[in-house]
């Protein structure tokens, strides 16, 4: 019964910190940070325990499968050289520093052990910035590579953490023992994916109960992660390649009365791993904390200050770096994006920079280690001094930043919407034209204002109670059918085809009525 209280208690608190958070402007894992520092001291606390091994399926198959299910493959593909580089040189260069500055401190330390440590701590949480990102109007080209570097870093990191991991807990490590398994599965966990969403989509459009489908679609996520890992594949690149394939045909075939409640299933459900990440693993510190002596103490401290330092300082060295050298080539041969797209600046190049926060994934990779993985106390102190230091010193400060430079964002996620929403309303009248009934007339009239309405005022929406009846039901779905065809041949990106697809399911369920 104390630890259903003590849930409750946590679950409630957590609630009231996000609340904090939406008014402050400050990303929510900051407080939860801080608040998983705070169990570690509370000599009352509960003392709840998770097997290393379920770390990873449980806290990041879901968060990253949400996050891949949104990515805009167009605007993945069209930022595709600043994301690579955060990608592979800023998480490469983030692994290699923290290892050299690890050994330094820590001469005894392996460099695979040290490496493994540099993986943890090396990819950003951009979540977290994304959250104070979304609050301010930032140019859009700066969101899609934070989130694009989101989805794909942690693929990166978690690589080479497999194999540092593995090469610690082995006598003799060769690096040819490891090369074939490593490209087999790079390449077999995007065949994998794919498959595995093919044989999900043909089981769930079988499913017409809510609660049945959310059950699979989560069973199925973590089913999927599990076999990957199982048969030596990476669990990551398979979830990333799952979600997007599942992302690019679950619209056409998924019910707006099944797509409306697995958002918000979904959207719970990540928070609630956030919140529990933060707490489960704020647990293991105490223990950690109150069996070192403290000299040792003040020297964990100071190796995970040091760490922490090294990973702001190295992302911010590399994104400045390339921002300065990107922008000089710009000044050269010019800027010729394919789309209308704001150059990048040294502003937008310090705001990249400083979202560097860690978060969920280095939390998970740390208490995934094994128990008698060498230094497992120090990297796990430290990977949550990385955590907390990072949301604290950056998650505070990124709104004030961004409000002192300046950045104006050029919004063409609302001229796509207002292109977008005009093509399906007037794809609903010719789904209806040449019907001389009085509903037909009536439903022609209301899209017609509604077509005005969106030429003069880019918000106007499809929204409000509507009459249930089968013609406006059909209206719907040449609408819907409109907008799929111009996310598929990428006139508009996902932000512009999730808004209007929740227009289109909100006025589905109301016509259903």
């Amino acid at each position: 019964m104390i630890t259903f209280e003590w849930l409750i208690g946590l679950l409630l608190g957590a609630v009231l910190l996000s609340a904090i958070a939406r008014r402050t402007g400050v990303p929510y894992p900051t407080f939860l940070a801080i608040g998983g520092v705070a169990l570690t001291f509370i000599p009352a606390g509960p003392t709840w325990t998770l097997e290393p091994d379920l770390a990873l399926a449980l806290f990041v198959a879901p968060v990253l499968l949400d996050a891949a299910y949104d990515t805009s493959l167009r605007d993945l593909r069209e930022n595709w050289l600043p994301v690579s580089t955060l990608v592979f040189v800023a998480v490469g260069l983030t692994i290699a520093a923290v290892a050299i500055v690890t050994r330094w401190l820590v001469p005894d330390m392996s460099w695979a052990v040290a490496i493994a440590l540099g993986a943890i701590v090396a990819p950003p949480d951009a979540a977290a910035a994304t959250a104070v990102l979304r609050q301010v109007r930032l140019p859009h080209r700066i969101l899609k590579i934070l989130e694009g570097e989101s989805l794909l870093n942690d693929a990166s990191a978690l690589l080479v953490y497999r194999v540092a991991v593995g090469a610690a807990m082995v006598q003799h490590f060769k690096w040819s023992d490891f090369a074939p398994s490593i490209a087999i599965a790079l390449v077999g966990s995007l065949i994998a994916g794919y498959l595995f969403a093919t044989i999900s989509m043909t089981i769930t459009r079988r499913i017409t109960d809510a609660p049945s489908a959310i059950i699979v679609q989560f069973a199925g996520t973590f089913t999927v992660w599990i076999v990957a890992e199982h048969i030596g594949l990476s669990g990551i690149l398979t979830i990333v390649a799952y979600a997007i394939t599942i992302a690019r045909t679950a619209p056409a075939r998924t019910p707006a009365r099944l797509r409306v409640p697995s958002y918000a299933v979904w959207e719970t459900a990540v928070f609630v791993l956030n919140v529990l990440a933060f707490v489960v693993i704020g647990m293991q510190l105490r223990p950690i904390w109150e069996r070192l002596d403290d000299p040792v103490r003040f020297n964990y401290c100071m190796i995970a200050a040091a760490v922490l330092a090294t990973v702001l300082l190295t992302r911010i060295v590399w994104v400045m770096s390339y921002n300065t050298v990107r922008r000089a080539a710009i000044a050269r041969h010019g800027f010729h994006p394919r789309r209308p797209s704001s150059a990048p600046t040294w502003q937008g190049g310090i705001v990249v920079s400083w979202c560097g926060m860690r978060g969920i994934v280095t939390l998970a990779a740390a208490f995934a280690l094994p128990v008698s993985f060498p230094y497992r106390d120090l990297i796990l102190l430290t990977a949550f001094a990385v955590v907390l230091g990072s949301l604290v010193i950056q998650g505070l400060t990124l709104k004030p930043l961004i409000a002192a430079l300046r950045l104006k964002d050029e919004s063409p996620v609302a001229g796509e919407v207002a292109h977008a929403r005009a093509v399906s309303l007037r794809a609903a009248l010719d789904e209806i034209d040449g019907d001389t009934s009085e509903a037909a007339e009536i439903l022609r009239l209301e899209y017609r204002a509604l077509l005005l309405r969106t030429d003069a005022d880019s918000d106007a929406g499809i929204q409000g109670e509507l009459l249930a009846d089968p013609l406006r039901r059909r209206a719907i779905a040449a609408a819907r059918r409109s907008l799929l065809a111009l996310r598929q041949s990428e006139v508009i990106g996902d932000d512009a085809f999730h808004r209007l697809e929740e227009e289109l399911d909100w006025a589905e369920l109301s016509a259903q009525k």
